[in-house]
């Protein structure tokens, strides 16, 4: 006798005051999540033509770091994307689903999102895991797409990008950065640094920070190092005036040697500007503010990188 594997179906969804192709568009463009859901760290987007896409993921599940690779068709006119995931992670055995936005009555929008999903071995604790995180996160999901929709202003996401050259290899300027337990001995700005990184490659950052002021601030990051050429991170845990943050930093040798490079999109929180900045502080005082303190903390990373790697 055979029996079939345990699988759950589930959904969850919401109402959304914005535009069904503006939403659709958010799902669509999958190397943007880190920005718009809190779970994604790092996606890797693979298009292979007539709607479909092979995307590797990077998301944080009941506090662990997870990775899988899915296969996706997207359907602009249907507003439907179908996803499965290729490679999955323990103690995921199998998962798929849809996106559906459905137009609402005066420029809403309906938007339902479904799992299907078995456990490794159909172990019935191990499905829980999975319920757990499948709702957790579809709530989290949800609730960030709706809020990222109905924001107004365009210019509360920006991107920037600092670099130096280097008279030296990536693979060591990689490594300084990789290297983040050290921070406080090597980086004037960093008072305090925890790293952890149980699986290779998978890193979780705890930093407090030296503002010019004196005054610190405390970050959490989950990070992505592929050595010795990039290593992707989202901070967890933010300062005050950001919703989201998101970096990468990058080496790539050169014929003279090589360049690194910092990257950053940051999501201002617009609540936050004049509480933090004081009365009459716009968004555009809030991005100034913002990418002068990031840079300046880049830029001190990058340029200790360098004398590192020169000096090797």
């Amino acid at each position: 006798m055979t029996t079939k594997p345990a699988e759950r179906v589930v959904e969850h969804e919401t109402t959304i005051e914005a535009d069904a192709d503006l939403v659709y568009g958010l799902l669509a463009r999958a190397e943007d999540w880190p920005h718009v859901f809190p779970p994604s760290v790092y996606v890797e987007r693979e298009p292979e033509g007539g709607g479909d896409e092979r995307i590797h993921i990077w998301a944080t599940a009941n506090g662990e770091v997870k990775n899988w690779t899915s296969r996706r068709r997207v359907d602009p006119a249907a507003r439907r994307i179908e996803f499965r995931q290729e490679v999955s992670s323990p103690p995921v055995a199998a998962m798929g689903g849809t996106w559906t936005v459905e137009p609402g009555p005066g420029g809403t929008c309906r938007v339902v999102l479904g799992h299907d999903y078995r456990a490794v071995d159909d172990d019935p604790h191990d499905l829980l895991w999975i319920d757990r995180a499948v709702d957790r996160n579809s709530r989290s999901e949800l609730a960030s797409l709706k809020r990222h929709a109905e924001l107004a202003a365009a210019d509360l996401v920006f991107s920037f990008t600092d670099a130096v050259q280097i008279a030296g290899a990536a693979a060591d300027a990689f490594a300084f950065v990789n290297e983040a337990a050290l921070w406080p001995e090597r980086l004037p700005h960093v008072a305090r640094a925890e790293l952890t990184e149980t699986t290779p490659g998978l890193q979780t950052l705890k930093m407090d920070t030296r503002a010019k002021d004196g005054s610190t601030h405390t970050t959490e990051s989950v990070r992505v190092c592929f050595p010795h050429h990039k290593i992707v991170y989202k901070q967890t845990t933010v300062p005050a005036l950001m919703t989201a943050h998101t970096g990468t930093w990058l080496f790539r040798d050169d014929g003279s040697g090589s360049t690194a490079s910092s990257e950053h999109t940051v999501v201002l929180n617009p609540d936050m500007v004049e509480k933090i900045l004081g009365a009459g502080a716009t968004v555009a005082d809030a991005r100034a503010y913002v990418q002068g303190a990031l840079s300046a903390n880049s830029l001190a990373t990058l340029g200790h990188a360098r004398t590192f790697a020169e000096s090797r």
